[in-house]
């Protein structure tokens, strides 16, 4: 057994984090279909107007303005219907002076007129349509390029492809788009006592959670988790895991991050590349590991289901969105009372999970092998590391989980 040389905090671990990451610059094209969360490598420019035509903003009557003038509910300007037109329709007449067409929302402006009468400011019998008051030019009207001007930036390079953003693409017919590729995630799970999921366990095994709580978070941030083959504890296996994952965009280890003498991750690190940080004053999840290879990232994190999770929530999905170039992730949070004292590690910032009822949290961790630490939980609080005492009662912030 080794013990830790040093232990430095949440903030200083995270700060050396974003430092040491880069942003993906390799591209590639998509269908707007598969474009949702994805992001901008250019900026969109229009190359059309939207819409392409003066429409009617409302239904009722397309009307030369003039011809309305002076009406009110008592002397009503009465024109007459020469044609009706509904979505997707296209009249081929030319409104004249004391005539008007029954237009729908949407429908282009036939030639001629220059204003849309509401239906409800109306009243006909046969094709005389009585007008109960006057309207101006444009009224009504959702003129040309309203919406998108020809050569404007419609949406700009780094923009997050939102359901609005793929509706203005849509808008422009735009079918395909560059945007920034997903980084590729090699998750690699290590550990003699760890087995695939459907295999028989030997005595002293559990299945392989990490690979797969791992995974999700990654592909939940705008990653590709790439899951390898269970490494076994030894440095050489170890070794070439990592050097086999050096073309991916960030490699993540769990189990081996720590001091026993099977936690070999350290050291192979030290041997390829550098160890930025290894060891942080966090509960659960000290012995994680932060590394660089030949310039790609190296996360060495406890082999312990929840502290694993915990670690991949605070470590691997900011990772992840900075190299996807996505926003921080701004976690939902609520206020609660935690629902019995909490008795914290002065000197280690604390991922306590809890579950909420009503107005309490209740503390639901059990201990860093407990799966279900996580899974019964609906949030977690961050208690920081000057902090070594809640009270039942007090007032907490609740981070909720995804």
């Amino acid at each position: 057994m080794r013990p830790f040389k040093s232990l430095i905090p949440l903030e200083k671990a995270l700060k050396i984090l974003e430092g040491a990451l880069n942003p993906i610059d390799s591209t590639e094209f998509v269908s707007i279909k598969k474009a949702l969360g994805r992001v901008l490598s250019e900026d969109i420019i229009a190359e059309m107007d939207v819409p392409p035509f003066d429409r009617a903003a409302m239904d009722g009557y397309a009307v030369r303005a003039e011809d309305t003038y002076g009406a009110n509910n008592f002397e009503p300007k009465i024109l007459r219907k020469i044609d009706e037109i509904y979505a997707g329709d296209v009249s081929d007449k030319t409104v004249q002076m004391g005539e008007c067409i029954q237009i729908s929302t949407g429908c282009k402006m036939p030639p001629g007129s220059d204003a849309v009468m509401m239906v409800e400011s109306t009243d006909h019998v046969g094709a005389e349509v009585k007008m109960f008051k006057p309207v101006h030019p444009k009224e009504n009207v959702s003129p040309k390029g309203e919406d998108i001007a020809t050569g404007s930036i419609v949406l700009k390079h780094g923009d997050v492809l939102n359901p609005s953003k793929v509706g203005a693409l849509a808008a422009l017919g735009i079918k395909k788009i560059r945007v920034y590729e997903k980084p590729r995630v090699a998750i690699i799970p290590t550990g003699d006592e760890i087995a695939d999921l459907g295999s028989e366990l030997k005595d002293g095994q559990v299945y392989d959670i990490n690979s797969y709580t791992l995974s999700s978070i990654v592909e939940e941030n705008g990653g590709i988790p790439i899951k390898f083959e269970i490494v076994p504890d030894r440095k050489e296996d170890v070794r070439a895991a990592i050097k086999k994952a050096s073309e991916y965009d960030l490699i993540t280890l769990s189990g081996g991050s720590s001091v026993g003498e099977r936690d070999v991750l350290h050291d192979v690190i030290e041997e390829l590349g550098t160890v930025l940080f290894h060891g942080v004053q966090i509960k659960p999840g000290k012995p994680t590991l932060c590394g660089i290879i030949d310039g790609t990232l190296v996360f060495g994190i406890p082999g312990y289901p929840t502290a694993c999770l915990s670690n991949g929530y605070r470590f691997l999905l900011p990772a992840v969105r900075k190299i996807a170039r996505l926003p921080p992730s701004v976690g939902t949070t609520i206020k609660a009372r935690i629902s019995r004292r909490v008795v914290s590690s002065l000197g280690r910032s604390q991922f306590l999970t809890v579950k909420l009822e009503g107005d309490f949290a209740h503390p639901v961790f059990k201990e860093s092998g407990a799966i279900t630490s996580m899974a019964d939980a609906d949030g977690y609080v961050d208690i920081p590391a000057d902090v070594d005492l809640i009270e039942a009662g007090d007032e907490v912030e609740v981070i909720l989980l995804m």
